[in-house]
């Protein structure tokens, strides 16, 4: 099966940078053990509480940040757990919150993980033909 990642076009420099920041942080919390890197990144995502919560232009924003990021350094894969979670972790940097969501569909199944507004607005659900066949939210942070 063959994963279509969208792929943006440049994003501004600061956000560029704050979203290599959260994805060093993620990437960090891939080398915890597999029954640990959940608990870890609803924990990240948990943290950003006490911030008000970001408009849909700006989680978009730093998505397209995160997604546009590439560390030179890092040579393995970054799942769709690993962007939302930088993307949330990003957001929180840069002084709001969104959702953490982790999700999943039955035809043809699978789970996805994608960011979301306060207000329910999703943010990197297109991954994986989410358009086609919409998503379930399991549980949001």
């Amino acid at each position: 099966m063959t994963r279509v990642l969208v792929v943006y076009g440049r994003s501004r420099w600061p956000l560029r940078l704050v979203a290599a920041l959260a994805l060093t942080v993620v990437i960090g919390v891939r080398v915890l053990p597999s029954h640990r890197r959940i608990r870890a990144r609803i924990a990240l995502a948990g943290a950003a509480r006490p911030l008000p919560p970001a408009d849909a232009a700006r989680v978009r924003a730093v998505h397209r940040a995160v997604v546009a990021c590439r560390l030179g350094w890092w040579r393995g894969q970054l799942d769709c757990k690993d962007r939302a979670a930088a993307t949330v972790l990003a957001t929180a940097l840069t002084g709001r919150r969104c959702r953490l969501v982790h999700g999943a569909r039955t035809l043809p199944s699978g789970f996805h993980s994608w960011a979301e507004t306060l207000e329910g607005t999703p943010v990197g659900t297109e991954e994986d033909n989410g358009s086609d066949h919409p998503w379930t939210a399991v549980h949001r942070t």
